[in-house]
């Protein structure tokens, strides 16, 4: 059975790259391609730990990456 701190582990880590999207977009002038790229490896990353809930994943930060990009991008351009 997993421990309680490779549990917590495991979701720090997930949110930290969730983190570093959000700061791409928001404070940066990254391309969108880069920021695709950096996106598709939070989605993977999820899919290693949480096979089963990527459903979560998409209502979470699928749906933060969109309205920031939204907010944040579409709106300067």
């Amino acid at each position: 059975m997993e421990s309680e701190a490779l549990k917590r582990q495991k979701m720090l880590e997930l949110q930290r790259m969730a983190d570093y999207v959000c700061m791409l977009i928001v404070a940066s002038d990254y391309p969108q391609i880069d920021i695709e790229i950096e996106k598709a490896k939070v989605r993977n990353r999820c899919e290693e730990l949480y096979p089963d809930r990527m459903d979560l994943y998409e209502m979470i930060y699928e749906s933060r990456f969109d309205r920031l990009w939204y907010q944040f991008r579409e709106a300067r351009e």
